[in-house]
C-alpha cells in the first residue's frame, strides 16, 4: 500500500514566477509542494508559464505536467485559484476583459485580499512597476537573455555538487544579489509596490516579479513578495489566524530528508 503524504492546511497561498517552459524552472520541486499544500484560496501571481521561452523553443517535461494536473485537481476539489498574469505569460491578460475562467480557474489582472485578521492587500505581479518592463521591452528581453545564462551555470554548478555529495545552492541568485544595482533596483521596485498599495488605502501588497522573496514594513506598509520557483523555490502562504510566512520549499526538503535518515538510521539500530 502506498503511503498517503501529509498535507498542511493554509487559508491562502500565493506562488508566482514558476516559468513552466524554462528549463530552469524546478517544477519538480513545486509539485511536491502542491502535493502535500491544501488551502481555500490559491493566487497564481503571475508569470506561471513563461509565454517568452515557449515562443523560443518547446520544452515541457512530466514534472510541468504533474504541476498542471495537481492545479487543475485543487480547483476541481473546491480550492478558489486566482490567476493574475504577469509579463512572461502575458498573453493571457488578451483574455482578462472577457472574465474568463478555465477549467475552474479564475483570470484576474489583480485582486485585494482580505486575511483573516481583517488586513486587506493588492495582490499584483508587479511588472508594471518595474521600469525596464514597462518603458524599454527590448532592455528586458535583453537581460532576460543574461538571466538565462545565469541559470544555465546554475544547472552545471548544481550537477556538480550533486556528484560531490552537496544539497542545492542557487548560484545565480547570489551572483544577482553581488551586483549593488541590481540591489538598488529591488529596493526601488519594493517601494513603488508600497506606495501604491498605501495611496488605494490598503495595509499591504503580495507579489512577485523580482524573484526575491521578501517580507518587511515599508513605511508602515507590509510589503510581501512570494519568491519565485527558478530558484529559491519559495511560497508566501496564510495560516487561519491571517499570521503569513514564507515557506524555503528547498530547506524543508532538506529538513524531511534528513529526518527520514535519521528515522531510517533508528530503524536499523532496534533491529
Amino acid at each position: 500500500m502506498q503511503a498517503v503524504e501529509a498535507r498542511t492546511r493554509y487559508r491562502s497561498v500565493f506562488l508566482s514566477d514558476t516559468h513552466l517552459g524554462m528549463r530552469g524552472c524546478r517544477a519538480d520541486y513545486l509539485a511536491d509542494f502542491l502535493r502535500r499544500t491544501d488551502c481555500d484560496r490559491l493566487y497564481l501571481v503571475g508569470d506561471i508559464v513563461d509565454g517568452w521561452r515557449l515562443r523560443k523553443s518547446w520544452y515541457w517535461d512530466s514534472d510541468h505536467d504533474d504541476v498542471l494536473r495537481i492545479l487543475l485537481k485543487l480547483a476541481r476539489s473546491g480550492t478558489e485559484v486566482l490567476y493574475i498574469p504577469g509579463n512572461h505569460d502575458e498573453m493571457f491578460r488578451n483574455w482578462l476583459g472577457q472574465g474568463l475562467e478555465v477549467a475552474g480557474i479564475r483570470l484576474m489582472r489583480e485582486a485585494v485580499h482580505e486575511a483573516a485578521d481583517g488586513r486587506r492587500f493588492l495582490v499584483i505581479h508587479g511588472d508594471e512597476f518595474d521600469g525596464v518592463i514597462r518603458y524599454a521591452k527590448l532592455l528586458a528581453h535583453l537581460g532576460d537573455w543574461a538571466y538565462d545564462m545565469a541559470l544555465t551555470l546554475n544547472r552545471w554548478f548544481n550537477a556538480a555538487r550533486r556528484k560531490l555529495g552537496y544539497p542545492y545552492w542557487s548560484l545565480s541568485q547570489w551572483l544577482k544579489r553581488q551586483v549593488k544595482e541590481a540591489v538598488k533596483a529591488i529596493d526601488r521596485f519594493e517601494l513603488a509596490l508600497a506606495n501604491e498599495a498605501g495611496r488605494r488605502g490598503l495595509d499591504g501588497v503580495i507579489c512577485g516579479h523580482i524573484h526575491h522573496a521578501e517580507m518587511r514594513d515599508v513605511h508602515g506598509i507590509t510589503y510581501m513578495n512570494d519568491g519565485d520557483w527558478v530558484e529559491s523555490c519559495t511560497a508566501l502562504v496564510e495560516h487561519a489566524d491571517g499570521r503569513f510566512e514564507l515557506i524555503d520549499w528547498v530547506r524543508e526538503m532538506r529538513l524531511r530528508a534528513e529526518r527520514d535518515a535519521m528515522t531510517q538510521r533508528l530503524a536499523i539500530a532496534r533491529a
